[in-house]
């Protein structure tokens, strides 16, 4: 799967490489340090992601802002968005699933408890159809 990895913070970023590559995933990672960055990629590119994993917590555009513009675009309102984020602010939580987002996890603070919820996302995304570019 082509995944798009919008996140600020450098070790979650890590974080996430480490699991991709101890889990063995052949995943192609895309990596967007916020949601303008991740509005470019996705507009300079001929082929859209399979999912995006999205934090909600960043500098320039929040991830609810991002959800916001990918949501009422035709183009990309479809791609199955995952949130992946500390917060826990239910207010947060019902307005992403308003918006249309397709998952919304918290990230633990354990590594083995994060290991376990994004080899648990991925397997579902793999096996869920997947509305193709």
């Amino acid at each position: 799967m082509d995944v798009l990895f919008i996140e600020d913070d450098t070790i979650e970023t890590m974080k996430l490489q480490r699991t991709v590559s101890k889990l063995q995933l052949k995943h192609n990672i895309i990596e967007a340090k916020n949601g303008e960055q991740a509005l470019d990629i996705l507009k300079s590119s001929s082929k859209l992601p399979d999912i995006i994993l999205l934090d909600l917590n960043m500098p320039r555009m929040s991830g609810i802002e991002f959800l916001e513009i990918i949501k009422a675009d035709p183009k990309y309102k479809y791609l199955p968005t995952i949130i992946l984020t500390t917060s826990e602010n239910r207010a947060d939580l019902l307005e992403c699933y308003r918006i249309g987002v397709a998952g919304y996890v918290i990230k633990p603070l354990k590594y083995e408890d994060y290991e376990t919820k994004l080899k648990t996302v991925f397997e579902y995304w793999q096996t869920n159809e997947l509305v193709k570019a």
